[in-house]
């Protein structure tokens, strides 16, 4: 018999969940501060990415921001600031980024990404969306150094050992494989397992079909109280409305760790802004890849050409740094020398804030305490890959039907110290 399901959050995560839940016959509704038309699901790199294996919480990553602090156009920019959570939030993540706790990762990231890729492989056989676009071209690691190559030389024989597809590129190889552009690089690292997306084209199409199918959403709606009885959320209180279920999903993105606190419970988590700039003329770039020294991501997707990348810690704010938007634009001259972004295309860039847990891995299953609540947020930069496994995993937990992993890496309760 299918339950009364509330999610909390629209983004990728909320409408995966959703998704799977209403397959599997149960009465949903999604709750969303925005429209749901804009954030994190709708401007990133539209990446599935299997190759992406080591965790954002690695050696050196915490020394090296801090390092960029006074530089705001960096890769990776922390705002100086006095705060508790955020102070907190960083220890952890210093205490996360040991050699030992990503090599335990590695394997537990392959999987999760393999799954969630033929989940979304199997949305589109479904047909249940309509056409959209999902190609498997892979994913080049471009570099114009060879300590980048070294780095990624490290990073491939990892993901090879692991039975993922990758392989060396040199300038040649690369010019036969993309002859409509100029890039300036060394060579490249080719994850041929790697497929991609176009968020703006996914997202709309999906809410579209959970509206025909039933789902009611609930818009432009703020979170401001959970009613808790004898453990159990009875209700969720909004700026509007209330609603009550009888399992209740926390897939609200960066402002997941606020929304817990009302309940009492600590959900490390900070918003990590990324940036994105759409170039809807011909760029000739038929491939995405990662420009390594320039830390940031390019995707052909429909009907535009997507430059995104930085990852900033700077709070919950909208603000768009237009320093970060240049330093975008500048890194794709730097790979492709005959492209230039124009002033009125930066002037377009949209943000988003990504959910970024200490450990680099999301949150995924219940708090000990609430037995009807459970956790889908803390992706950090995987949440668009990552998308359709969280949904599938909510869903078989929901129904306590066993997941088609091992989710204990992923416990909300787990312990960084």
């Amino acid at each position: 018999m299918g339950r009364k399901v509330v999610i909390i959050g629209g983004g990728i995560i909320g409408l995966s969940s959703a998704y799977f839940l209403s397959k599997a016959g149960h009465e949903v509704t999604v709750i969303d501060k925005s429209d749901i038309s804009s954030g994190a699901s709708f401007v990133n790199a539209g990446y599935l990415t299997p190759s992406h294996i080591i965790p954002l919480a690695a050696p050196g990553v915490l020394i090296q921001g801090l390092k960029w602090m006074m530089d705001s156009s960096s890769p990776l920019y922390i705002k100086p600031r006095w705060d508790l959570d955020f102070l907190k939030w960083s220890w952890y993540f210093h205490k996360s980024s040991t050699k030992a706790k990503v090599e335990r990762a590695i394997p537990i990231i392959k999987e999760i990404n393999l799954l969630s890729r033929e989940l979304f492989q199997d949305i589109k056989t479904s047909g249940d969306l309509g056409d959209f676009q999902l190609e498997r071209k892979g994913l080049l690691m471009l570099y114009q150094t060879n300590a980048a190559l070294e780095h990624e030389l490290d990073v491939a024989q990892k993901a090879g050992k692991l039975g993922l597809e990758v392989s060396e590129m040199d300038a040649k190889d690369l010019g036969r494989l993309q002859p409509d552009v100029k890039i300036d690089a060394k060579g490249a690292i080719y994850y041929e397992c790697d497929g991609h997306t176009t968020p703006t084209e996914f997202m709309p199409k999906m809410v579209e079909y959970l509206k025909r199918v039933g789902v009611k959403f609930k818009i432009d709606e703020e979170v401001r109280d959970i009613i808790v009885k004898d453990d159990k959320i009875t209700e969720v209180q909004t700026s509007k409305n209330s609603y009550s279920g009888d399992e209740i999903v926390l897939a609200a993105g960066s402002w997941s760790g606020k929304l817990a606190k009302i309940l009492g419970k600590v959900l490390p988590l900070q918003a990590g802004k990324g940036y994105s700039i759409n170039v809807s003329r011909d760029t000739g770039i038929t491939l995405p890849a990662i420009l390594m020294e320039a830390k940031m991501a390019v995707t052909p997707m429909r009907g535009f050409t997507r430059f995104a990348g930085t990852m900033e810690f700077s709070g919950i704010n909208h603000i768009i740094r237009q320093e970060r938007v240049a330093a975008i634009a500048k890194g794709a001259r730097r790979f492709y020398p005959e492209l230039e972004i124009t002033a009125e295309e930066k002037s377009k860039a949209k943000m988003g804030l990504r959910p970024v847990s200490p450990d680099g891995l999301p949150y995924i299953g219940k708090f000990n305490g609430f037995p009807n609540l459970l956790i889908a947020t803390g992706h950090a930069m995987m949440g668009w890959s990552l998308g359709p496994a969280t949904g599938k995993f909510v869903q078989q937990l929901i129904d306590d039907v066993k997941p088609d992993m091992d989710l204990t890496p992923f416990s909300p309760d787990r312990k960084f110290n």
